[in-house]
């Protein structure tokens, strides 16, 4: 409505412009007159809201509408009158800044409207007296440059519409991070910090006390929206979700007002950013009362944090335990006696200090009519009387922004007129010059506190942290918890003292606002589907990754040699696994390995007490002898594969394993070959056994033995067996093992001894039926047997086999085929010579067996 207000007033002004006499320039419409004016040399504009709220006319769009008509006095724009006047007086008193040249204001009222700010910057700009015929229209700039206005929506149409003119404005309290904007903006500075910081202010705010997950209110203008726009930004950046942001403006009607309500009885958030200006509250608190909306913590801009009408308004302790940012206090020597020194604002006001008074007392003038029942003004009431917005000092630090507005103009001026122990020119500068100057203005208040624009024309942004608490004697105390310098270090930007917080409900403990409970070290967050991102499940991280802080969005790997606790939040080594002499498996092998040896060893000795016997005799005791030797080496081979895999150990088991096997298998092959030449030499006419005798038994087996050698130093020489960490059978453990080098090696040294048995059991059951009383081919052929049948097992077991029990598979073959070749060749000869020693004779042996 306001927009349209303004475009209909230009098209006015535009067709009675082009009505007007071609001599004569002339003004249309009502003229506009200053609240407060004084006249000086250079003048300064000055344009603030002396009302807070004004009424539409009835428009027929048939004649021109009539002015506006401003309702609710706002005792804060006579607060910031008197701040611009202070300033004025004292460089107009000064023998150091302007001397010689005299300063005087015109001061506009906006009503809060920005048709009417428009308008009023229009006429500091061109003035508002009409000219005389044959004059010319365009005239030079009324005043140096303007201070105001306080809102930002204002602000953002008076700065759009002097900016072509080069016009300095210099706002006080318009914080919108869009006035930033030098395009759109070029001529507009302030005192006040922009929203950018106090929004990036307070998203780190919000982190910094643990809320992630929290809802907002919005004024529905540029400063609510922008601000918000940036806080949101910021607060993704920071893992900060909002749950809502919902517009507002006081024009809204009670259902969209009603809405916001219902929005925020059904979230589950229970932090509220309020984006605001202080008279928003005026029907947001009563709203919240009858809604009974409590026990939120609010985290409050500027714009209504620090203001003492908002607590007035809070009956119901709707806001307790607030908190946000507020301007840093600033000190100005004087200031405040002088704006409760009323006398200043009667000397240079017009009819508006009547207005002013009759409000401050609540009297009425006696030429008025008196319908309300109000006493009569007198002219001589004491301020110190009344307890109102006006004797309210909380607003210091914007008041005082005037005052540094002011200053900004004077040093300005004082540097381009050249002016020393007295201005050498009076002269008003152009207002290009002026406003370029004035963007590069630094100097110091009189109270040592820096002033200066950055490239976007805004200071820096200081802040204090309020916080709202209560007292016996005051309801609502401002309490400074702390504050935010944008100029330090991010990391000591924002300082707070936790413990002199009061939060909401009246209590010591932070509230907490979450969507998700923290996900604990060992689990990373997954987002829930279709919210954001602070809404999420905790997921155990899988095995070998770890999270080893609170809310991981990841899972971390373990590096190659470790794996994760069970708490999945650390990475420990890996267990590393290898079949020890310290674990059962071990021992119990190596017990064995050990029993078989000395078993061995004990019969070994008893063919060599015994070895003139028969027995022994017509057994071969020469290959009885080796192949008792073999087998004790057999046995303790084994003891090779147990233990922790080093270079020389998995070279060592591997060619030992091979090399007494195969002495072994030699040994029988040689017993079997002289079995059955034996009983080819009892033919008639045979000579068989000059070809097998003792000398060429020896030569077989070291022949069978030597190839067995060569193959064992060729697998050694090409690709030796070698230590290996096995990271791939189990991802848990570390498995030392010896890899193989050359499989090839490997399977010809298994496949040697594979065939010398299979040729050997062969032969054996050819003469397991020759008709001797003691037939040494029968054992011989259940000895293989057993042999073969174990390393045919053997296989599929050992491909089979994870870790340590690869290795237990392989020694329990060796000790089973060792022990099938012990017991089956030489547990008969011993029980016949110990137990059943009659049978010990040659008769017995020769004996020829019946059918």
């Amino acid at each position: 409505m306001e927009s349209i207000f303004t475009v209909l007033h230009m098209i006015i002004a535009i067709i009675n412009f082009s009505r007007a006499n071609e001599t004569t320039c002339s003004l249309q419409g009502d003229l506009a007159y200053p609240y407060f004016w004084k006249n000086g040399e250079i003048m300064v504009g000055g344009i603030f809201p002396f009302y807070s709220s004004w009424e539409f006319a009835d428009m027929s769009f048939s004649v021109m509408p009539p002015p506006i008509k401003c309702t609710s006095l706002d005792f804060r724009a006579f607060q910031y009158t008197q701040s611009l006047i202070f300033a004025i007086e004292e460089i107009n008193n000064s023998s150091s800044l302007l001397p010689g040249i005299t300063l005087g204001y015109k001061i506009y009222d906006t009503c809060s409207s920005s048709a009417m700010g428009v308008k009023m910057a229009m006429t500091l700009i061109n003035g508002n007296e009409n000219t005389v015929a044959h004059q010319v229209c365009t005239k030079p700039a009324q005043v140096q440059a303007i201070i105001g206005e306080a809102y930002s929506s204002v602000s953002t149409a008076i700065a759009n519409s002097i900016g072509p003119f080069n016009m300095p404005i210099i706002s006080h309290y318009s914080t919108c991070e869009c006035l930033s904007d030098k395009k759109k903006y070029p001529s507009f500075l302030r005192t006040v910090p922009s929203d950018y910081h106090q929004s990036r202010a307070m998203a780190e705010m919000v982190k910094h006390f643990g809320w992630t997950w929290v809802g907002a209110i919005r004024r529905d203008d540029d400063y609510g929206n922008t601000g918000m726009a940036t806080f949101t930004k910021v607060a993704e950046q920071l893992g900060i979700c909002l749950e809502y942001s919902l517009p507002f403006f006081r024009t809204y009607s009670k259902e969209r007002v009603l809405r916001i309500v219902e929005q925020i009885k059904s979230s589950t958030s229970r932090v509220i950013v309020g984006f605001l200006a202080h008279w928003d509250w005026e029907i947001l608190v009563h709203v919240f009362t009858e809604h009974n909306i409590t026990g939120y913590q609010w985290v409050g801009t500027e714009g209504w944090i620090a203001d003492p009408v908002v607590a007035t308004l809070d009956k119901q302790n709707i806001l307790q335990g607030a908190i946000g940012l507020a301007i840093s206090k600033t000190t100005v020597t004087g200031l405040e006696d002088f704006i409760l020194d009323i006398k200043p604002l009667k000397s240079v006001g017009s009819g508006i200090f009547t207005k002013f008074w009759e409000a401050l007392f609540n009297c009425k003038y006696a030429m008025k009519n008196d319908s309300e029942g109000l006493p009569l003004c007198t002219g001589e009431e004491n301020l110190s009387e009344v307890e109102n917005t006006f004797t309210d000092m909380s607003m210091m630090p914007i008041i005082s922004n005037v005052y540094k507005g002011v200053y900004a103009i004077g040093h300005t001026l004082h540097e381009l007129l050249g002016c020393k122990e007295t201005c050498p020119t009076k002269k008003q500068p152009d207002p290009l010059t002026f406003l370029e100057h004035i963007k590069k203005v630094h100097f110091k208040t009189k109270d040592g506190e820096s002033i200066y624009f950055d490239k976007n024309g805004d200071p820096a942004g200081k802040y204090e942290i309020i916080n709202w608490q209560k007292d016996k004697d005051h309801p609502h105390k401002f309490v400074s918890v702390g504050f935010y310098d944008s100029s330090l270090l991010p990391q000591s930007r924002l300082s707070v003292n936790m413990p002199s917080i009061i939060w909401a409900k009246n209590t010591d403990t932070i509230p907490k606002s979450i969507c998700s409970e923290s996900c604990p070290p060992g689990t990373r967050k997954a987002v829930q589907k279709g919210k954001p991102i602070c809404c999420f499940d905790c997921i155990p991280c899988a095995a070998g990754e770890i999270s080893n802080m609170t809310d991981s969005i990841e899972c971390k790997q373990c590096m190659q040699d470790y794996w994760s606790n069970p708490q999945k939040d650390e990475c420990v080594k890996k267990e590393i696994e290898y079949l020890s002499y310290e674990e059962t498996m071990g021992i119990l092998l190596t017990v064995i390995s050990v029993v078989g040896a000395f078993m061995t060893m004990v019969i070994g000795v008893i063919f060599l007490k015994y070895k003139n016997t028969p027995i022994v005799k017509a057994n071969n005791s020469e290959l009885s002898f080796l192949l008792l030797f073999a087998l004790a080496l057999c046995f303790l081979c084994s003891l090779t594969f147990i233990g922790q895999p080093s270079e020389w150990s998995c070279m060592l088991r591997h060619t030992a394993f091979g090399i007494t096997f195969v002495l072994c298998i030699s040994c029988v092959l040689g017993k079997t070959i002289v079995v059955l030449m034996a009983f080819r030499a009892t033919l008639p006419g045979s000579n068989v056994m000059k070809w097998f005798g003792p000398p060429q038994q020896r030569l077989s087996v070291l022949g069978f033995t030597f190839i067995q050698v060569l193959i064992c130093v060729l697998w050694l020489t090409i690709s030796p067996p070698f230590p290996f960490k096995n990271l791939n059978h189990y991802k848990e453990k570390i498995i030392l093992e010896c890899h193989l080098g050359s499989t090839i090696g490997f399977w010809a040294v298994l496949g040697y001894i594979g065939l010398l048995a299979l040729l050997c059991f062969v032969l054996a059951f050819l003469a397991r039926k020759l008709p001797d009383n003691f037939n040494e081919a029968k054992f011989i052929t259940f000895s293989m047997l057993i042999f073969c049948a174990v390393w045919i097992t053997f296989i599929p077991a050992y491909v089979s086999s994870p870790g340590k029990f690869t290795v237990a598979v392989e020694i329990f073959a060796i000790l089973a085929s060792s022990f099938g070749l012990l017991f089956c060749i030489f547990l008969p000869k011993c029980y016949i010579i110990i137990l059943k020693p009659e049978k010990n004779t040659k008769k017995q042996i020769m004996g020829k067996n019946t059918s």
